[in-house]
Parts: structure tokens; sequence; C-alpha cells
């Protein structure tokens, strides 16, 4: 999955993993039942509900998508500790790179495993990967029960605030 990625943006949402779904289709968070692109627009992110086949329009709203890992899978429960390990150290290098204000990884136990937080807990995080900062969300993948589209958008707006602050 190619990432929807630019210099300096204002928020990089990184997902765990591609779906089988999204990596046949090619598109971000495309699977029927994913709640990304609601609850952006939930959140004030977006002006309209996108459409996957909108996936770049972000860029020029300043926000941008990544995963922590490449490889598709039916669930994120497939892949294993090593491999969220090794895709926090390539997204490391790619926040280096591209620099953007805030590093927004969906799903908090990815990234207890994946950056070894094991404490980690939704919101700000007071670490930071150079000059970025970084933030956790529930991950908005229709299997993920714990949160609904009003929930997740109350999160999400929670993080379109502090980028609105700077």
């Amino acid at each position: 999955m190619p990432d929807v990625i630019a210099p300096r943006l204002r928020v990089l949402f990184c997902g765990i993993n591609p779906s089988l779904y999204s990596a046949v289709v090619g598109y971000h968070f495309a699977r029927p039942g994913n709640r990304f692109w609601p609850t952006l627009h939930a959140a004030g992110i977006t002006p309209h509900t996108f459409q996957p086949t909108e996936q770049e329009a972000l860029l020029a709203l300043g926000y941008g998508i990544t995963n922590v890992v490449d490889r598709a899978t039916a669930t994120a429960d497939l892949l294993n500790p090593a491999e969220l390990a090794r895709g926090a150290k390539a997204l490391e290098a790619k926040v280096a790179r591209y620099q953007p204000r805030f590093l927004a990884v969906l799903g908090v136990s990815a990234y207890r495993i994946a950056f070894g937080r094991p404490k980690a807990a939704l919101g700000t995080q007071p670490e930071r990967l150079g000059d970025t900062r970084l933030w956790v969300l529930p991950n908005p993948s229709g299997l993920n029960a714990h949160y609904q589209l009003d929930a997740l958008g109350r999160l999400f707006a929670e993080l379109r605030r502090a980028v609105e602050q700077g």
C-alpha cells in the first residue's frame, strides 16, 4: 500500500497494517465497515465523509496515512511483536524524513507493542519522535467494538483541537 504522505503534514495517521481488502483495492481503510472516514468527518477533520478513493484529498488538508507494518492481513492480530517492532523502526525513519507535526497511531495495543510502551494510554504521549508529537487513538476498524462512531469522533476531535492550537 503506498503511503498518502507529504513533508510537514499536520498529522500523519498511522494504521496498524492494511486489510486484505485495502491491499486489493489499493486504498487505505477501504474495507466496508471501517469507520476511519466517517470518524474523520465526525471529528471535523474533513468537510464531508470521504470515500477511500478520495484519500489523496487529505494531503490538501494537511493530513496523511501510513501503516506500522506494510504486510496486509485479514486481521491485525496476525502480526507478531517482532514485526510490529520492526515496523516502528521504519516508521521512525519515515517520520524523520517527512516531519509531520503529529503522528497519530490508530490502535493502543499495537502502539504498546511496536514502541515498547506497555502502559501507554490513548491521547498524547510523553515521548516524541524528533520534533513530532505522538498521539494514540483507538483503531477505527469495525472489528473494534469497544468504540462507537460518536466516541471515535470525540477522541479524534481532541487531536484536531491540539493541532489547531499549535
